[in-house]
């Protein structure tokens, strides 16, 4: 039997949270989530389980704006250890700015796979998982 698909969601919205859990739900595909109220909470987890591929998430829903490391902090500390992951995690940065610069900024990171703006609908979420997991 495979492993569910493992979903990621860094984010301090408790609504977007809850949201995104619900469409996750409503896909109808087998997985488990881990959800972060910051990029430092997440940045750790991953750090601590670079060697445990069975432990990383398959996929990373990334907001900008957060408490304590946002997602751009965020970003440049996963830059840092990207390397020596066991596997790649496509990244996607979630959020409700519609600011040109943030857009262009989180595309310039070659980890982000595409910047989306919120709220991101379930019907988009399900097309972004399976899509995640072809690879």
């Amino acid at each position: 039997m495979s492993k569910p698909f493992h979903l990621c969601i860094i984010d301090d919205d408790d609504i977007y949270r809850f949201t995104i859990i619900q469409s996750a739900k409503f896909s109808k595909i087998e997985h488990k989530t881990s959800v972060f109220v910051n990029g430092e909470e997440a940045i750790n987890c991953i750090t601590a389980n670079l060697n445990d591929p069975d432990a990383l998430p398959n996929l990373i829903l990334l907001d900008i704006d957060m408490p304590i490391m946002d997602g751009f902090q965020f970003l440049e500390a996963y830059k840092n250890i990207e390397a020596n992951l066991t596997k790649k995690i496509p990244i996607y940065m979630v959020s409700s700015s519609v600011d040109p610069e943030d857009i262009e900024k989180a595309k310039s990171y070659t980890s982000v796979v595409d910047y989306l703006s919120k709220p991101l609908k379930s019907d988009k979420l399900k097309e972004i998982i399976e899509n995640t997991l072809q690879f």
